[in-house]
């Protein structure tokens, strides 16, 4: 059967670095009442002028050279976001023709902070259907640009940034040693939208709005959802918390990353966090985690990769590859 495989790696961060105590000048906050609720110690925000499709594409690029291809190589785009530059086109089709990709079709996916989980669902499913051979899929956010600067409880934990992956389809025995994409799990239920949502819209306001978020109830849903779509995935590929080598979760606060851990009975020696230093990045987080990971040589052949997340929707889901 035909794996989807993890071809190439890269993400970009923008170049300012927001420190706590940036926060601290403004709202009555501290570095240590951030770090202590959240872990998370800085953050990068976008330039004025740079947009989520500019990060998507130096992202893309830096994974297209770790593949060694070129555009078009690729057959399809998928990015993953919250935070276009535009209405319509997605920003997906302004990032193929940033990369000058000519041939095959972009587009993109809202999940919120599932979004990469749900991409990669998704590009998954086109290449074991033969609707492509590789798809290059990205998260990318500018959460800047949607905080109520006012609000110390949401503003401190959203950051800028993007990841990517290239996935290419190769030929597997269909058993659960094959290298790539072995099972997904997707979930949603919108009667928690009231607990994480922006309060705009172009049918609703017309305006692009601000984030709202009641904390301890996402906080609540988070552990136990992600735990559960967690296993789930990995029950469907015929393999448990014990065969895992590495979980590369949605980087949110790292109290959540610490006790979906613990539910799964995975210790942190072997979870990917980088919420310290880049924030919640909503889709990005996780290919960014990746991106980072497999840079500094964590990742090796034939290692059983286990990502998670859970965002507005609530949408929550989670995928088991081997790398």
């Amino acid at each position: 059967m035909i794996r989807p495989v993890i071809r190439g790696t890269g993400h970009y961060l923008p170049a300012r670095i927001v420190p706590n105590s940036e926060f601290a000048a403004t709202l009555d906050t501290s570095d240590d009442w951030i770090v202590s609720r959240s872990g998370i110690e800085r953050r990068h925000f976008a330039a004025e002028g740079e947009f989520t499709s500019d990060l998507a594409i130096h992202a893309a690029r830096a994974a297209l050279a770790n593949a060694g291809l070129e555009p078009n190589d690729l057959d399809a785009i998928i990015v993953a976001t919250s935070t276009p530059d535009y209405t319509f086109p997605a920003v997906a089709t302004q990032v193929q023709a940033g990369l000058g990709m000519t041939k095959g079709f972009a587009f993109d996916i809202q999940a919120v902070c599932a979004g990469f989980v749900f991409a990669l669902a998704n590009a998954s499913g086109l290449i074991a259907a033969g609707q492509a051979q590789r798809v290059l899929v990205i998260g990318a956010e500018t959460f800047s640009r949607i905080m109520d600067w006012t609000d110390r409880g949401s503003c401190v934990l959203f950051g800028d940034g993007a990841g990517a992956l290239v996935l290419e389809g190769q030929t597997g025995t269909g058993s659960n040693t094959d290298r790539g994409v072995l099972a997904c799990d997707l979930n949603s239920d919108g009667r928690y939208r009231d607990l994480l949502f922006v309060d705009g819209g172009v049918s609703r306001t017309g305006t692009a709005g601000v984030l709202r978020m009641q904390g301890r109830e996402v906080f609540r849903h988070a552990v136990e959802k992600l735990a559960t779509t967690a296993t789930q995935a990995l029950e469907k590929a015929g393999l448990g918390a014990d065969d895992v080598d590495w979980v590369v979760p949605h980087q949110a606060n790292l109290r959540i990353i610490k006790g979906t851990a613990q539910k799964l009975g995975v210790p942190m020696e072997r979870v990917i966090v980088t919420v310290q230093d880049h924030g919640n990045t909503s889709a990005a987080s996780i290919p960014l985690a990746l991106s980072v990971a497999d840079a500094s040589g964590r990742f090796k052949k034939g290692d059983l990769i286990l990502t998670e997340a859970i965002g507005g929707g609530l949408s929550w889901g989670a995928v088991a590859l081997r790398w």
